[in-house]
């Protein structure tokens, strides 16, 4: 694989530089996360792009002291230019297309999704496809089947709210600080989920997996559900009692939702592995639901927040699949644009997966790629 490679993901609010080696190994990361939106109770782009335009130059400078690389010896620089918000892609995508032109190496753009598919195998080497994906962020839910490396097959996305956009509007409802994850998290160990009959949106679907929107999320029906529960305690003056209740009840059904259409997924493709992305994927609850769905017969593969954060090293890593397996980066910055190659799945396809891909608690399948990509054509991708 082409290294030492430079990634760059400035999407949202962390602006994060890594520096990864021939096989995929992280030499140096440094994440600066934005702390200016805590005071709004979400992210501001105008604010998130000026402070990427401060700090990117002392991220990537701290990131190749860490892995004790010259700037001269870089042999590829990666970045992450869709989806995300167009202020912020723009710093990252201009500084590094500078940089990679300045140095005369490969300039690869990549999707920000596909890097949260490397997040897990940057510490795990055998979390490879086939697998079932389920990418859960402030700004992304969606589940993928991926049989093997760039094959993405879309199951189901988010029709409105994000997960984890949910978790932050709901803490900022209960006057939790921001980003609302792990308030909420913290908040729910304490309360009694079952207090609240907060809605499961999208759960039940007459039609089973060959309902075409079976595997599809909708969060807003939940927040707004929350908003109306949180007003009326609020009156009765007992929020500050009811608060880790309220906190209980809402993750409580955000988590069947998200958990419950990840194994049906799973029953869908015929896979018993299952992948969690995404900074929700710190969350412990949901990762303990998935762990006992999944069962001892399947796997579920995670990293650690470090690298289920947004951050350069998944950045790299994709581009260095692409790289090796000889496919083309994206072209332009863009707020929302799909994972190159991305096909949606149709219920007859579960026919065709099943050549030895079940999860059988084996790592990998048949049929699965390394994940260095195939052989073959290594094209190198143009600096320009």
């Amino acid at each position: 694989m082409i290294a030492p490679i430079l990634g760059i993901e400035t999407t949202c609010d962390e602006t994060s530089a890594a520096v990864l080696d021939e096989h995929g190994r992280i030499l140096g990361m440094v994440i600066h996360s934005q702390d200016v939106h805590r005071i709004y109770g979400g992210v501001v782009p105008e604010l998130a792009a000026r402070d990427h335009l401060r700090r990117i130059e002392p991220v990537v400078a701290a990131a190749l002291e860490e892995a004790n690389v010259r700037r001269s010896g870089i042999r590829a620089v990666a970045v992450a230019a869709a989806p995300g918000l167009i202020g912020a892609l723009l710093v990252g995508v201009s500084w590094s297309r500078a940089a990679a032109f300045a140095l005369g190496v490969p300039w690869i753009p990549v999707h920000h999704m596909e890097g949260h598919l490397f997040g897990p195998v940057l510490e795990d080497p055998h979390a490879v496809p086939p697998f079932v994906a389920l990418l859960v962020s402030g700004g992304h839910t969606m589940l993928l089947w991926v049989p093997e490396w760039g094959r993405y097959h879309l199951l189901g996305q988010t029709r409105d709210d994000a997960a984890g956009e949910a978790f932050d509007k709901v803490a900022k409802l209960l006057g939790m600080p921001y980003p609302g994850g792990p308030a909420i998290e913290a908040a729910a160990r304490r309360g009694d989920p079952r207090r609240y009959a907060f809605p499961r949106p999208m759960l039940k679907r007459r039609g089973g997996a060959r309902d075409p929107d079976a595997f599809d999320f909708s969060f807003s029906g939940l927040k707004t559900a929350v908003a109306q529960t949180v007003a009326r305690v609020a009156e009765r003056g007992a929020l500050a009692r009811q608060r880790d209740h309220l906190a209980a009840s809402f993750q409580a059904a955000a988590i069947d939702v998200l958990a419950e259409k990840t194994l049906a997924a799973m029953e869908a493709v015929g896979c018993e592995r299952v992948l969690l992305g995404g900074g929700v994927s710190a969350n412990g609850a949901l990762g303990a639901r998935l762990r006992a769905g999944v069962g001892p017969g399947g796997s579920l593969l995670v990293g650690s927040i470090r690298v289920s954060l947004d951050n350069g090293a998944m950045i790299a890593r994709a581009a260095q699949f692409r790289h090796a397996a000889g496919l083309p980066g994206l072209d332009r910055a863009a707020a929302g644009t799909p994972i190159p190659g991305m096909l949606p799945w149709r219920p007859e396809m579960r026919d065709r997966s099943q050549d030895g891909r079940r999860g059988d608690g084996r790592r990998g399948g048949k049929g699965t790629r390394s994940p260095g990509g195939p052989a073959g054509n290594l094209s190198p991708i143009s600096p320009n």
